[in-house]
């Protein structure tokens, strides 16, 4: 699977070069569904990081997802 940024940087290319408005209609094509595909693995990235940082707290018997705070996160040191 490609890199979250590697993939956003691909997809603002795209999107630059479809804005322009210079490239032809068979390559725009090809461009859109490329910069679909890339949203698309992005999303997934961003919705599996949000999974992985969202901190478990049980309240009241109940497991309950309660989004990370990095104001409220101390730093790693090693």
């Amino acid at each position: 699977m490609i890199k979250f940024e590697e993939c956003l940087e691909r997809l603002e290319r795209i999107v630059h070069e479809l804005e322009k408005g210079e490239v032809p209609l068979e390559k725009s094509l090809t461009l859109f569904e490329e910069g679909m595909q890339l949203s698309a693995s992005c999303k997934k990235q961003l919705e599996e990081a949000e999974g992985k940082v969202e901190i478990l707290l049980k309240q009241n018997g109940k497991l309950q997802a309660e989004p990370f705070e990095p104001s409220a996160a101390k730093p790693i040191r090693k």
